[in-house]
């Protein structure tokens, strides 16, 4: 197995290695909505801003291992606020992906994220 730590990536908010790569899957670990720049500033405002903050690491973590979110096969979203933010993530959530290709998805509704996020989101990727 392969532990990566991107150096440009998020910092983490707990032990743990951003993806884990076996048998050509890779296990990207859920990343916040935290600006890797600053990671003690205030979080976005919102479930879109942080929905595209957290794809944006997510894209960060993908790129230091050669991977783009073309290859990802699976997602799972962690809301803290389901009733209140589903259907505004599922309207923006296929504009991080080519046309007719989205990942299989599992969306879940929690009672709390690290760092007081309102979304978290986890990938599963293949190489090719």
């Amino acid at each position: 197995m392969l532990y990566h730590m991107i150096s440009a990536g998020p910092r983490p908010v707990a032990p743990f290695s951003h993806a884990v790569e076996t048998d050509g899957f890779v296990f990207i670990t859920g990343q916040m909505p935290t600006d890797p720049a600053a990671p003690d500033a205030p979080l976005p405002e919102g479930i879109e801003a942080q929905t595209a903050r957290v794809m944006d690491n997510l894209k960060i973590v993908l790129d230091g291992i050669g991977l783009g979110l073309e290859h990802v096969t699976m997602a799972r979203i962690y809301l803290t606020q389901f009733e209140r933010d589903y259907a505004a993530l599922n309207a923006l959530w296929p504009t991080f992906f080519e046309p007719g290709k989205l990942p299989a998805r599992t969306t879940i509704g929690v009672t709390a994220l690290a760092v007081g996020a309102l979304v978290e989101i986890d990938l599963i990727a293949k190489r090719p």
